[in-house]
């Protein structure tokens, strides 16, 4: 996928998604304001709804789809929106609904649908800085979407183009660190880009790269139709991207020859030989040979070991090409770099929570049983199994006033203004998710992986697992689709084994309790936390409603609970014993996704 690249560089049947551009004076790619072409009949108008998405321009057209800027009116922000659009395949026959052009495109339309929704399913498991993330994807007007932060930056083909000189190994390594640890996280899970490029790595503030381009609708479309050939880059592929044999198997191997190339390009300003025309005799130079004394001699013979033809050649794995470039992870190579630095604090806006009257305790309203229904946020019915006991009221607090007294005087002495109370302020919970979102530790990767993104109400269930690339405590706070309460929805009073292991997944909910989508119909806003220490939420205000636990959405500033704290109150502070304060740490991974409600079909 592509938010932006550059116009002239499209081919036919590329599906890369380009942004209409021009040069910023800021170093980023700007939309242009040139009037809509014919071959943007199939575009959405500007005013178009989809869900609480409303488009606002197209800001990129592929072979096969369409990117939109949109504004996310549950979340108040913009972003990218892009939707399924093979436009030799279909056409818009009304103001949203996508048609098949012939009959007999009709198989091959579905399949690249499919695999669209499953690249988008991919890239919404993982959370990590130089990944594309994806908020959600669904199914709608015959075709698919898929919703995604805007980003805007340089290609590194761009910004390489645009230096005087090579970079040098420290920028090279700065760039190849988190590189890396992206392709480690997805390798981890069986996947491979196989489309590594300069034109696919976007450089964001502070030269972050951000990986672009699984190209899955392209790959499975070119296997069902000899109309669309499958389109690998000469110069970056590696051998056995242009043969499907068993003796030439893909694998991390793949990746890291197509990183060497991009490395390679960036030293000497072109690509590699073409992989096959350096199977019989190899014309390619090495760059041990080419750039000696530029760079150090490990690094060179890292890249040059990368760019074997042959696959058994190559370091097997990002961890041993990682190894021979002497090159630590990026969390490392930034500490080792920069010695320790914070990232920047962003003050603290949402009010400190005290106590207040709680609603009626969604529990005194349902019998108890074996097996409890709850109505939880309007937003999904939670079946529990277990014995469960109704929550108790919070004492009331009383204030007592106590005023000075005097028997032998006529004229009280003046009694001082009493205190104005504090003022209540409403509480945005989707606000609230998303602060505690931002001040997750960018190199705690947490990935959740949705069972079903959209759900019917009355007959679907709400399942999904999460993965941590630390070991820790699992927290899930949940927005229901109308707004109207927050909840600590895990750990709770029947399953409070919130522990996972590094690399591991946790299924939520477990076999001992389930949730499903009881409406109205809307989106489900959720936050995970894992947290390296256990995290106590009292200073937020939460209280029991069993066997949850919720917030309260009125707050008030007061004494004591008004301090700058770095992390959000709502996110829970670290429950340090007195003997831990030199391992307890508050930091914590988050991810942040949704899932949305439909009416049952």
């Amino acid at each position: 996928m592509r938010i932006t690249d550059k116009m002239n560089e499209l081919q036919p049947d590329d599906d890369r998604t380009i942004m209409p551009a021009q040069a910023g004076t800021s170093g980023t790619i700007v939309a242009s304001t040139q009037k809509q072409s014919d071959s943007d009949s199939n575009a959405l108008p500007a005013g178009a709804l989809l869900g609480e998405f409303e488009i606002l321009r197209v800001i990129g057209i592929g072979g096969f789809g369409i990117v939109y800027l949109a504004n996310d009116h549950s979340l108040q922000r913009k972003i990218a929106l892009k939707e399924y659009m093979p436009s030799s395949l279909a056409e818009r026959s009304s103001q949203s609904q996508v048609t098949v052009r012939s009959e007999r495109h009709a198989e091959t339309f579905q399949a690249g649908m499919r695999s669209f929704i499953n690249e988008a399913r991919l890239l919404a498991q993982f959370d990590h800085p130089s990944l594309l993330k994806v908020y959600r994807f669904w199914e709608a007007n015959g075709t698919a979407y898929m919703a995604m932060p805007f980003y805007e930056g340089l290609t590194l083909s761009q910004t390489l183009r645009g230096r005087t000189t090579p970079p040098d190994e420290a920028w090279l390594k700065a760039l190849l660190a988190p590189l890396l640890d992206a392709l480690e996280t997805i390798h981890a899970e069986q996947c491979f880009h196989r489309d590594i490029s300069p034109d696919n790595i976007m450089m964001l503030a502070d030269d972050k790269p951000l990986l672009l381009d699984f190209g899955a609708a392209r790959r499975a479309i070119g296997d069902m139709a000899q109309a669309f050939t499958v389109i690998l880059k000469p110069g970056y592929a590696p051998i056995e991207q242009y043969a499907d044999v068993a003796t030439m198997q893909q694998g991390p191997w793949t990746d890291i020859y197509a990183l060497a190339s991009v490395v390679h390009f960036a030293i000497t300003g072109r690509a590699p030989v073409p992989s096959v025309a350096r199977m019989i005799s190899d014309p390619l130079v090495p760059l041990s040979q080419t750039a000696v004394g530029r760079y150090s001699d490990t690094f060179l013979n890292a890249i040059d070991r990368a760019l074997s033809v042959r696959p058994e050649e190559r370091p097997q794995s990002i961890a041993e090409l990682r190894s021979i470039l002497g090159l630590q992870s990026a969390m490392q190579y930034r500490t080792a770099s920069k010695s320790v630095q914070k990232e920047p604090q962003i003050p603290e806006t949402i009010p400190k929570v005290v106590n207040v009257a709680p609603k009626k305790s969604l529990a005194s309203v349902i019998a108890i049983s074996v097996i409890l229904v709850l109505v939880v946020a309007a937003g999904g019915v939670f079946l529990m199994t277990g014995d469960i006991t109704p929550p108790l009221s919070p004492p009331s607090v009383q204030m007592e006033s106590k005023l000075p007294t005097n028997a032998q005087t006529t004229v009280a002495p003046p009694i001082p203004d009493a205190p104005q109370p504090p003022v209540a302020v409403q509480i945005d919970p989707i606000k609230t998710l998303e602060q505690i979102f931002r001040f997750r530790n960018r190199d705690h990767a947490v990935s959740v992986s949705l069972d079903k993104p959209q759900v019917r109400i009355g007959k679907d269930r709400l399942q999904f697992s999460v993965g941590s690339s630390k070991p820790g405590y699992v927290y899930l706070l949940m927005v229901g689709t109308d707004r109207s309460q927050f909840w600590l929805l895990f750990p709770n009073s029947i399953d409070s084994n919130n522990s996972i292991a590094a690399g591991k997944r946790l299924a939520l909910p477990r076999s001992n309790w389930r949730m499903d989508a009881a409406g109205p119909p809307g989106t489900d806003q959720f936050v995970v936390i894992v947290s390296e220490s256990p995290r106590d939420f009292s200073d937020a205000g939460i209280r029991p409603n069993e066997p949850f636990a919720e917030f309260p959405l009125t707050a008030t500033t007061q004494p004591g609970l008004d301090t700058n704290e770095t992390i959000p109150v709502f996110a829970g502070k670290a429950k340090c014993s007195a003997g831990q304060k030199s391992s307890c740490s508050e930091s914590f991974g988050a991810a942040m996704f949704s899932i949305e409600e439909i009416q049952g079909l």
